[in-house]
């Protein structure tokens, strides 16, 4: 497999990616019950940056709009950019080490480990921080870690992971980590609610301080994941090939399974399981940019970030008051998106 790669060209590329993130941030922090123009949402954000606030008037605007713009709005479609990027980029990567197109945070079990690790966080009433983390924080990517290694260690056959393996072994681990939940549900009612939001995962009332906290050290392993791009084109040509090229297998697999697993649970401790994501974002973009880890992991990120604040804007709008749980939109496009891989995939054996 060669990969032909014209570095101006994916420049330009994730620089119109990024462009039109931006772009969309402004558009889906209007949509609501409150009626805010594009421009002056723009203008609102725009006021807030440095020397250049200085030049613009908010002062036709109301304080109102300020506020549901910049307190409201604006953090919860930042935080689910950061959210999409962290689970898109994440699939990709499991793909890659995987060679499996079925692989996904969710799929796997790693969303539901994590979920499982922050319940017992919650329930045990642990309380203290380690680098930053919260016990919730560190008890999701305890959680989403163990999941990772178990499915990775149950799914192996030799030095490769079949696909039917892969899937069985995940939705096994996914529904005893899920059972385990229920049960800790069932036994600590007090914590019901709570336990449930893991369950279904949503942005609801979430501000500046989760996105403050978590997309520093996400933004961070994101990147340095992006640096084992090359070594992932070279595992996709085989792993006796890529040994021979001098890339370690089993120590990169590891290391991305161990990036993955804190990108995916810091995301999960702040908005709980958002399932698919991950699956459906790396197949579009690969389909437009090409297999090349180089471009698709950036890629795969901004797509993410852009489908995840779609995906979110149709959660809290379509039923206005009401709100829906974004993991059940997202479970919408991804369920049937996943029985077309399986039929894709059945046509082909």
């Amino acid at each position: 497999m060669r990969f032909k790669m014209n570095r101006k060209n994916y420049g330009k590329i994730i620089l119109l990616m990024f462009i039109l993130l931006i772009f969309l941030v402004a558009v889906f922090s209007t949509m609501g019950s409150a009626n805010i123009k594009v421009i002056d949402t723009v203008r609102i954000i725009l006021s807030k940056f440095p020397v250049l606030g200085d030049h613009i008037d908010t002062s036709d605007i109301s304080d109102s709009s300020k506020i549901i713009i910049l307190n409201i709005r604006l953090p919860r479609v930042l935080l689910g950019v950061i959210v999409g990027a962290a689970l898109s980029i994440s699939g990709a990567a499991f793909q890659g080490i995987f060679k499996n197109p079925m692989a996904d945070p969710y799929i796997i079990g790693i969303s539901s480990g994590a979920a499982l690790g922050a319940a017992i966080s919650i329930v045990a009433k642990i309380d203290f921080s380690l680098l930053g983390m919260s016990s919730v924080s560190i008890g999701a990517f305890i959680g989403a870690i163990a999941a990772a290694f178990l499915v990775y260690f149950i799914s192996r056959v030799k030095n490769k992971i079949p696909v039917d393996n892969l899937l069985l072994s995940g939705v096994a681990v996914g529904q005893f980590f899920t059972a385990v939940m229920s049960f800790i549900m069932v036994i600590n009612s007090k914590d019901m609610s709570k336990i449930i939001f893991w369950t279904l995962g949503s942005f609801s009332g979430k501000g500046w301080e989760p996105f403050l906290k978590t997309s520093p050290p996400v933004i961070i392993f994101m990147i340095i994941l992006t640096f084992f791009a090359k070594d992932l084109n070279i595992i996709l040509t085989g792993e006796e090939a890529a040994q021979s090229l001098g890339v370690e297998v089993e120590k990169t697999k590891i290391y991305i399974l161990v990036i993955c697993a804190f990108i995916t649970s810091s995301v999960v401790s702040v908005c709980g399981i958002i399932g698919f994501v991950g699956l459906i974002i790396p197949h579009i973009v690969r389909l437009i940019v090409g297999p090349d880890h180089r471009i698709l992991l950036p890629s795969s990120a901004l797509v993410g970030g852009m489908f995840m604040i779609f995906a979110d804007t149709v959660a809290r709008t379509v039923i206005s008051p009401t709100e829906i749980p974004v993991g059940i939109i997202t479970a919408m496009f991804g369920g049937p998106f996943f029985i077309y891989l399986l039929r894709k995939r059945k046509k082909t054996v």
